[in-house]
């Protein structure tokens, strides 16, 4: 049994509207997201937001002040990137949730699985058809006496 135009346009918003919460709410979580990542010897911790800036870094030890310019920065990047991975894939793992969402809403107006593969859902195109004639240089069809509807406007 096919549902009514309403009926699949009422169950389209319905999932539009319950994709668009859960949108909002990972953004919301994502926007008190942190991630961190601390060095292989315990020296320094960084702290990260989700787009990756630097919130903190923590240094738990004193050996940084007897290290050598290069090798302090080489572990500062290190933290660092590792700590900006670490939000990386929690931001794509959020993503991850919303694959497909363009598909299933189209499969609930259109019932079709497969663009070439109608499943009996609502004919867009047949809805359309109207408008679709409507257009500029669109055969249209005869009407009283062979007028369109345009030259009966025109009079």
């Amino acid at each position: 049994m096919t549902s009514s135009f309403a009926e699949q346009l009422e169950q389209a918003m319905a999932a539009l509207a319950d994709q668009q919460a859960r949108m909002s709410e990972a953004v919301r979580e994502l926007q008190a997201a942190t991630a961190s990542a601390t060095s292989g010897d315990r020296m320094v911790t960084a702290k990260v937001g989700p787009q990756g800036e630097v919130l903190a870094l923590t240094f738990h030890t004193t050996a940084y002040r007897s290290m050598a310019p290069a090798q302090l920065g080489a572990v500062l990047a290190d933290v660092l990137n590792e700590a900006r991975a670490r939000m990386g894939d929690r931001v794509a793992a959020s993503l991850r949730a919303f694959d497909g969402v363009g598909e299933t809403l189209r499969v609930s107006l259109t019932g079709e699985d497969d663009l070439l593969a109608p499943a009996g859902g609502l004919d867009l195109d047949g809805l359309l058809a109207p408008l679709t004639a409507m257009r500029p240089g669109a055969e249209a069809p005869a009407h009283k006496g062979g007028r369109t509807k345009q030259a009966e406007f025109d009079g």
